[in-house]
């Protein structure tokens, strides 16, 4: 079980240092922690909690919230099918059989080269474009049975390593915000309320 490394302790207290409060980090943060593992240890939430002054139970309870937290190891690709209404009347089912066939494991499951994870998925919002998937998060559209064959030989193969980074990197382009460049960081104790808010009748 792994806590942030150093360098990534490093990065979160630049991420949180971008928020009124570190509480408001949480989310970034757990990103930060599966990007490193994979999915996110009981090391790495406690070690969340305590960077941004919050309970283990809380950060728990927010990433369980979140489908793309992960809690156990999840293959290098996690490919999630869509199952709602629009891919579901375009053959998503099939092409979830196809890929159960292909991989050698039911949804949920993973291969036992670490290779791949295969979960159903609700809506990716792309309707007009079913049946879709998604490789750790990045979207294929308009998939059939030998689309799903060529992807499944291209990510073995690696030829697709520039295009789908492993599971758990959210982005490979980290924002930085220049100190003088911030929108200035405050408390809204600090701004106090609104103008439009009502005010109370001291009465």
């Amino acid at each position: 079980m792994a806590r942030l490394n150093d360098d990534n302790v490093r990065l979160a207290q630049e991420i949180i240092g971008r928020y009124p409060r570190p509480r408001s980090a949480t989310i970034p943060l757990l990103h930060l922690a599966q990007e490193q593992e994979g999915y996110l240890t009981q090391d790495a939430i406690k070690h969340v909690a305590e960077l941004v002054g919050a309970t283990s139970a809380e950060v728990l309870g927010t990433a369980t919230f979140y489908e793309m937290f992960k809690f156990e190891p999840v293959g290098k690709y996690l490919i999630n099918i869509c199952g709602t209404m629009s891919c579901a009347l375009m053959g998503a089912e099939e092409l979830m059989h196809h890929a159960e066939e292909r991989l050698g494991v039911k949804a949920g499951g993973t291969t036992s080269d670490g290779l791949f994870t295969l979960e159903h998925a609700e809506c990716q919002a792309a309707c007009t474009e079913a049946p879709c998937l998604q490789v750790n998060y990045r979207h294929a559209f308009r998939v059939t049975n030998a689309d799903l064959d060529t992807l499944i030989d291209d990510l073995r193969a690696g030829t697709l390593d520039g295009e789908i980074p492993a599971h758990g990197t959210l982005a490979r382009v980290r924002q930085s915000i220049p100190a003088d460049k911030a929108a200035g960081v405050v408390t809204p104790e600090q701004v106090g309320a609104p103008a439009w808010f009502p005010a109370k009748d001291p009465s």
